[in-house]
């Protein structure tokens, strides 16, 4: 029989000693500073061992806590991964692949009769959301937006972004002049990038363009890109907007691109947990986003 502490007393332990905060471990497990103080006495006193030295606004282990800290943490992943794994095999051939929302609407959705076609045995989820997930615990692989720097993920490029001014064929301006008389229609990047002048934006491609007499300020603007998309499908002016995400519109003629000066965006890159390249789910869905979009927005 293992004559072990309690799980939670070293789960606490285990949080405290990776982030050397006992409030950033009682943040991430959801209790309070002074239980984690307490459940870190408590391992102390049943161990016969002191884990930490303790100052006024910081903590240190000690070489106890140095020696336990390694292996708790490796064990707890092991037990993390191990429990994932079962819970994926209880759920069956099931792919789950996450993306931003517009991008799942307007790219991933209409895809997906292909994946049934080439993998009729699996189920593909698709998580349409703006958040981070966790490519362990929430997917099996995602498809980002961004610069291309996912730090400790394994990353391959599918395409690059590109920005166009789009509308319907009945509101195209014959030339750039005709856009003083035009209602255009705004993307807000939100705070972040509201003062990066790389971002595609109005103002940026009137500059590009030569036509800096042309003004610029919000006519309509929309917080959300897929409302951007149906204002401009709706007729209600002339968007600049993503390219990767009009692509069916433009194909079938609903929109025009009056203009072929283009502005560069982000990037799209498959991403995935090192740790999951080998699981099926993953090689699935490796195999049938390279397909789709590899080499080129498709």
């Amino acid at each position: 029989m293992r004559k072990l502490p309690p799980l939670g007393a070293l789960r606490v332990f285990e949080a405290a000693a990776r982030r050397l905060s006992f409030k950033h471990a009682a943040e991430e497990l959801n209790v309070s500073a002074t239980a984690v103080s307490h459940q870190i006495r408590q391992l102390e006193e049943m161990l016969e061992v002191k884990l930490f030295e303790r100052e006024t606004r910081q903590v240190h282990l000690t070489a106890a806590g140095k020696a336990l800290f390694p292996v708790l943490r490796d064990g707890l992943d092991r037990f993390e991964q191990a429990i994932a794994d079962v819970r994926r095999q209880q759920a069956g051939k099931v792919a789950r692949l996450t993306s931003t929302v517009a991008f799942v609407a307007k790219r991933l959705a209409p895809l997906a009769g292909s994946f049934r076609e080439a993998y009729p045995d699996w189920t593909l989820r698709l998580d349409a959301s703006n958040r981070t997930l966790d490519l362990e615990a929430d997917a099996d692989a995602a498809i980002r937006l961004g610069g291309g720097h996912y730090p400790g993920l394994v990353t391959e490029a599918l395409f690059a972004d590109r920005f166009a001014p789009v509308c319907t064929p009945s509101l195209a301006p014959a030339s750039l002049a005709d856009l003083k008389r035009a209602t255009l229609i705004h993307f807000d990047w939100g705070p972040a990038r509201r003062n990066d002048h790389r971002a595609p934006v109005w103002r940026q491609w009137l500059e590009c363009a030569g036509a800096s007499d042309v003004d610029a300020s919000a006519r309509l603007s929309f917080t959300d890109e897929i409302h951007a998309v149906q204002a401009a499908v709706a007729g209600q002016g002339i968007a600049l907007l993503s390219l990767t995400l009009v692509a069916q519109e433009l194909a079938s003629g609903i929109l025009v691109q009056p203009f072929d000066l283009t502005l560069e965006g982000d990037r799209y890159d498959l991403v995935y947990s090192p740790r999951m390249a080998e699981r099926p789910a993953t090689q699935v869905l490796r195999d049938w986003v390279l397909e789709q979009f590899e080499g080129g927005n498709r």
